[in-house]
């Protein structure tokens, strides 16, 4: 664990946690890092939600799958990030979707309750644990609204405008990657990846934008 430190102090969860106490505070979550291959579940539909992860390597996805078999992309989780707090702090009584490893990742698996309770050693750093989940929980309704913006466009260009942009902005430049391939980033936006895939190409036709695989640059 003492190896993961640095990777564990990037998440917003420890903000604020100096590293020497951080080892003690991970004993006291009862935290524990596992290793996941591509396409392996790290939660599935179903489990009782008890536990939070942080990737530390790699990538999770957040999937919903329908009736028919159907997976929906609804969110990506890269290192750093937290997921799973949203169905554990409701308390429902099992997960409506599951997490998937998108690529060989490593994640640290922590006991919820032992977050915002605590425990007999009466360790200090409890509240600032629960003060960072309240500004993760925050973060995580800004982010839903900006994905709301992206899938209710009216139609595929629209929706690929919105969320091409946005990248663009949190990279601070035209010419930057996208973390997803073609079929995720049509489950992501919620189109069918042909029609997706005719849209980019006329897009680049029209001089909008210049793309290969997964990296994209802007036009004027």
């Amino acid at each position: 664990m003492e190896k993961l430190l640095p990777s564990i102090n990037k998440c917003p969860l420890f903000e604020n946690v100096s590293s020497e106490n951080l080892l003690t505070m991970l004993k006291c979550l009862n935290a524990s890092a596992r290793t996941f291959g591509r396409g392996a579940f790290v939660f599935s539909a179903g489990d009782v939600p008890e536990r939070v992860g942080v990737v530390l390597t790699g990538a999770v996805h957040i999937m919903r799958e329908d009736y028919f078999g159907n997976r929906i992309l609804l969110s990506i989780v890269e290192p750093g990030d937290l997921f799973g707090e949203a169905f554990a702090c409701a308390e429902i009584s099992e997960l409506p979707v599951s997490a998937v490893a998108a690529a060989d990742s490593t994640v640290l698996l922590v006991n919820y309750q032992r977050i915002v309770k605590s425990c007999t050693n009466a360790c200090e750093f409890h509240s600032r644990l629960i003060q960072n989940m309240m500004n993760i929980l925050a973060n995580k309704n800004i982010l839903l609204t900006q994905k709301l913006e992206h899938v209710t466009q009216h139609n595929t260009r629209q929706k690929l405008l919105s969320y091409i942009s946005e990248r663009a902005r949190i990279a601070g430049k035209s010419k930057f990657t996208i973390p997803l391939n073609r079929q995720e980033l049509a489950d992501y936006l919620a189109v069918e990846r042909s029609a997706m895939s005719a849209e980019l190409s006329r897009m680049q036709t029209d001089g909008i934008l210049k793309y290969h695989k997964n990296e994209f640059e802007l036009l004027n």
